[in-house]
């Protein structure tokens, strides 16, 4: 225990990256109860006794048009981050996710002497891979999610340790799902179509609209069907709402494990969230959709065959993904009739969906990474004594 109080700075943008800085924080306190800590981050991190600069409500961006207008924003954020930092030197940073801005703050960590530790890699397996230049002139240690991330990093001379999904610990369904359907007014005798539009607000009105034409070509179809919509609590209060307008549809607000875990079927925004369903054991429907113009810029620079995590994961077109012009209302109420209606397609789809949660590792990832961040603070062992890669000194399978 360091005689006195160790500063850390964490820095995430999005809900998932906030979950899991929120994780990694609580495991730190254990080690260090006098940790001070500031940053960025959502409720989760603010929760566990850190000090925002700013919330992720304000910083979230979606399509690389969009992020254009909104730098002026975050670059006044990352001022700020920086003056923080000036004013009172943090012992080690650790930078969630949220690439854009985050390695942009790696850059002026590296120059003020502060390590920097990546939790949750950009995905420069799938677009623009120099960024790994960059990662490995300004991160002092990648904590990676995925197995087949540690062989990049390797090979391109960053430090790395595969430490697993933190959902790993986290994603748990109901423990009674008939008596949470009946809770949130669903008939648990009739199949359920969880509907996940996304944690950001850009994403939902581009998303939902769509999502709810096709519960309608749904229930058309299947009138047994009922239907609930998952709200991140990231949104502000009444956003889903004032779309979701007259429909009789049940919005429930920090209940998407549950509500997933007992769904028959999920229809779902890409992202995080995949994981999260696949971890559930339950059926999905993967749907995405940027403005036309990020679509086209954007496309030239992707470089992988899938866009949903599940079937990076998989390596395979495990779930129907429907991306741009393929998201419309009827190929995702046909996509998800096929799941409800065919035993044998939602049979194969769970098969693989094992495969996927074998692959993101053992239960402990929040833990086995605050062991190597408190490496890199005063009393923790040195950073040049982290583990160079897999849990407890073995190679990731």
């Amino acid at each position: 225990m360091p005689e006195s109080p160790a500063r850390l700075l964490i820095s995430c943008g999005e809900a998932s990256g906030d979950l899991y800085a929120g994780q990694l924080l609580s495991r730190l306190r254990a080690r260090y109860p006098s940790l001070a800590c500031f940053g960025l981050g959502g409720d989760e991190l603010a929760g566990q006794g850190a000090e925002l600069l700013a919330h992720i409500r304000d910083l979230s961006v979606v399509g690389l048009v969009e992020v254009l207008s909104s730098l002026p924003r975050l670059h006044r954020v990352l001022r700020k981050v920086l003056a923080r930092v000036d004013a009172a030197r943090p012992d080690a940073a650790v930078l969630i996710d949220y690439s854009g801005f985050n390695l942009r703050l790696a850059r002026e960590l590296r120059r003020r002497g502060v390590p920097v530790l990546y939790y949750v890699s950009p995905q420069v397996w799938a677009w623009r891979r120099g960024r790994v230049e960059t990662i490995r002139r300004t991160v002092d240690r990648m904590l990676v999610l995925f197995p087949f991330e540690v062989s990049l990093y390797e090979g391109a001379g960053v430090p790395v340790t595969f430490v697993g999904h933190p959902l790993v610990d986290v994603v748990r369904p109901a423990p009674d799902r008939e008596a949470f359907l009946r809770s949130v007014g669903l008939d648990p005798s009739r199949p359920v179509a969880a509907i996940l539009p996304g944690s950001r607000s850009q994403e939902i009105s581009r998303i939902l609209p769509t999502l709810l034409a096709a519960t309608e070509v749904l229930a058309r179809s299947h009138p047994q069907l009922q239907f609930a919509l998952a709200g991140a609590t990231s949104l502000s209060p009444g956003s889903l709402e004032a779309i979701l307008g007259q429909r009789p549809m049940p919005v429930l607000r920090g209940q998407t494990h549950a509500l997933v875990g007992a769904a028959d079927v999920a229809i779902l925004a890409s992202g995080t969230a995949t994981v999260e369903t696949a971890l559930l054991d339950t059926p999905m429907v993967v749907v995405y959709r940027v403005s036309r113009l990020s679509y086209l810029l954007g496309r030239a620079f992707v470089r992988v065959p899938h866009f949903a995590m599940v079937n990076l994961i998989a390596e395979r077109r495990l779930v129907p993904e429907l991306i741009q012009g393929n998201f419309t209302p009827e190929r995702v109420a046909a996509e998800a009739s096929r799941l409800l209606d065919d035993a044998g397609s939602a049979a194969a789809q769970r098969a693989g969906l094992a495969l996927v949660r074998e692959r993101l590792g053992a239960p402990g990832a929040a833990d086995r990474a605050a062991q190597i961040v408190q490496s890199y603070l005063p009393g923790g062992g040195g950073g040049a004594a982290a583990p160079h890669v897999g849990a407890i000194g073995e190679r990731p399978g």
